[in-house]
């Protein structure tokens, strides 16, 4: 038998939850309820199978538990902020971090039976909540979970938690599961799907400079999956922390046939050296609702002059790497120069003009677009 490493995170941050049947050698009764050391204190496992040091394990209360993770997140210097949640596990809306929890047992965490989506909170207005909410009963259909509210209750549940976190920049984040009941493979034994909400605030200024992108060696995930916006990310990790461990903003996918498909969590689009907005086509890929309205806003463009018009076709690296501009597109990043793909140099190695242009129409549109795409927060 292995043994055992020696652990070194505090037990406020770590807790071990011991079942009844369990055997350590030792009395459930002389476990310190509140011991500040670590959780394992050089613990090794002889050949024989015994431990040979004693495990300073506590067992919790649920009200300690609580306190801990409380103690933990207060502890602990976020980017983010989490201002509200939605569980229909709990039926309810809480505004207490460490009660942000969803259970163990549902089966979007321990088998991935998720979809998701999101949405901008901008001057007190959801912007593209409907076009995003479309999006995720396509997901949730795809994934096969059985909705447990109508679309329209949806809306208001989560109208209703942007509300109470008072938040009125930050986004909203939203899942839907194939719910809690067992850790079985199939959802069968689910009691019934769960929905979640969260409003966050982002703490961080936002950084709208050029970027350096690479192409990702990650394979990109097969069609069937990539068209729907499922919990399952770990390809997009991946490929993400690929981009950074080369100095890089994002990595590039790349489809079957060699053609560009999106980033890990945005769309891509080019500016021709015709003047011409050039998308990747959406049938093998994620269909991004902001790089959908960016296509609807460089209209103006179009109009302008500044443009010369607007193409969703297959994108070959050569023409992408040769184009005037390159740009990613999304709700995290907005719109956003991509300065350099790999080695090649995009147009001047600076940020594009029609980029800043097409940033500036969106910006404004999540400010003072149509009733369309922005959906009043009564606060």
């Amino acid at each position: 038998m292995a043994s055992l490493s020696t652990l070194t995170n505090p037990i406020s941050e770590t807790c071990f939850f011991l079942p009844k049947s369990c055997d350590l050698g030792f009395s459930r009764s002389k476990i310190a309820p509140f011991a500040r050391s670590n959780v394992f204190k050089n613990s090794n496992v002889s050949s024989e199978g015994q431990c040979s040091s004693t495990f300073d394990v506590p067992l919790l209360s649920c009200s300690e538990v609580t306190e801990r993770m409380r103690e933990s997140r207060e502890s602990h210097k976020a980017k983010q902020l989490y201002l509200a949640m939605y569980s229909s596990v709990s039926g309810g809306i809480t505004i207490d971090p460490a009660a942000m929890v969803i259970p163990m047992d549902d089966h979007m965490v321990h088998r991935g039976h998720g979809v998701f989506d999101t949405a901008a909170i901008v001057n007190g207005y959801l912007y593209e909540l409907d076009q995003h909410l479309d999006r995720f009963v396509g997901s949730a259909t795809m994934a096969k979970i059985q909705i447990p509210f109508d679309r329209e209750s949806i809306r208001q549940i989560l109208i209703r938690t942007v509300s109470v976190s008072k938040c009125r920049n930050g986004s909203l984040r939203y899942w839907l599961s194939a719910g809690p009941g067992d850790f079985q493979l199939s959802p069968s034994g689910c009691h019934r799907a769960a929905l979640y909400a969260i409003v966050i605030k982002d703490q961080s200024p936002p950084d709208h400079s050029g970027i350096r992108v690479v192409t990702s060696s990650i394979p990109i995930k097969p069609p069937q999956f990539a068209v729907m916006k499922s919990v399952n990310y770990l390809p997009n990790v991946l490929s993400k922390m690929e981009a950074e461990e080369n100095d890089a903003y994002a990595a590039i996918w790349l489809d079957s046939d060699g053609l560009v498909a999106e980033g890990p969590n945005m769309n891509v689009a080019f500016v021709t050296k015709e003047k011409e907005l050039l998308m990747p086509r959406f049938d093998k890929i994620l269909g991004g609702c902001t790089a959908k309205r960016v296509a609807v806003l460089a209209a103006n463009l179009v109009k302008e002059g500044k443009l010369r018009g607007i193409r969703v076709e297959n994108v070959s690296v050569e023409d992408g790497k040769r184009a005037e501009e390159m740009m990613l597109i999304g709700s995290g990043v907005h719109v956003r120069s991509v300065v350099q793909w790999d080695e090649e140099v995009i147009g001047n190695g600076r940020e594009g003009p029609v980029t800043q242009a097409l940033l500036n129409l969106l910006l404004e549109d999540m400010k003072s677009g149509p009733p369309t795409v922005r959906v009043h927060v009564p606060y």
